[in-house]
């Protein structure tokens, strides 16, 4: 197997090393991750300016750009192949509900899944990398089990508790909840004086209920929810016929 990883918290992040070690002994990895943390970038590329990609000591591909960036340059500018598998991850914190749509470590997973590549995005339930290890070897095996057995191209997003590797033990399939809206931004003045505004925090989660990605995380089990890309509002079309009519 061949499998290119990506990121958004950089390539320097401990999430990405811990998964690296855990998928090299089963597959040949490719690194391509952004050059310092990128999170909350979604699915953006960059258009206003060139891209440079460097190489680390330890092989690690880093760009100074987006999760996507670096996904799109590795599939289109760097790789002479094209990957079994895009693996993203595995992030500080979780990427659950809403949050996907902001996330660049979903992001990363999904221009590998826009180029009909299996992938795979994996995040931790809570921030501070605790059980990092123990997660990455987790995803191996989420890895090794389910990579043949779903229909392709498919866009996985995983979030692990952040627990021991023995008590890793309950994988479930979710529907993504849903968040209030966010808090409003935090105001605060630059040392000239002038306005500035920090984003605030999410919304409180307001769909946690059984099934979705928030019951499982808070009940000790792993994650796992399918993704499309179609944004369309299917059941508004044929109103939107008659409105057009």
């Amino acid at each position: 197997m061949r499998i290119l990883i990506s990121n958004d918290d950089g390539y320097l992040a401990p999430g990405i090393n811990a998964l690296a070690a855990a998928l090299a002994p089963i597959a040949d990895i490719v690194v391509v991750a952004p050059d310092s943390n990128r999170s909350g970038a979604s699915n953006s590329l960059s258009l206003d300016r060139p891209l440079s990609v460097q190489q680390a000591a330890n092989g690690f591909y880093f760009v100074n750009g987006t999760p996507t960036d670096c996904v799109h340059v590795a599939l289109t500018g760097i790789l002479d192949f094209v990957p079994d598998l895009v693996v993203s991850g595995i992030n500080n914190g979780p990427n659950m509900g809403d949050d996907t749509l902001y996330s660049g470590t979903v992001a990363a997973a999904t221009e590998g899944y826009l180029f009909g590549i299996p992938a795979i995005a994996f995040s931790q339930g809570t921030y501070g990398w605790e059980h990092i290890d123990d997660a990455a070897r987790h995803a191996r095996d989420i890895v090794e089990r389910y990579f043949a057995a779903l229909p392709r191209p498919y866009l996985l997003n995983v979030n692990i508790p952040n627990r021991p590797y023995e008590q890793l033990t309950s994988v479930v399939a979710t529907r993504l909840g849903r968040r209030h809206q966010a808090e409003p931004v935090i105001k605060a003045k630059d040392p000239r004086g002038k306005d500035i505004y920090w984003i605030g925090p999410p919304g409180a989660t307001k769909d946690a209920g059984e099934g979705t990605d928030f019951h499982a995380c808070a009940h000790g089990l792993t994650s796992i929810t399918p993704l499309q890309i179609d944004l369309t509002h299917k059941t508004q079309l044929d109103a939107l016929s008659k409105a057009l009519a």
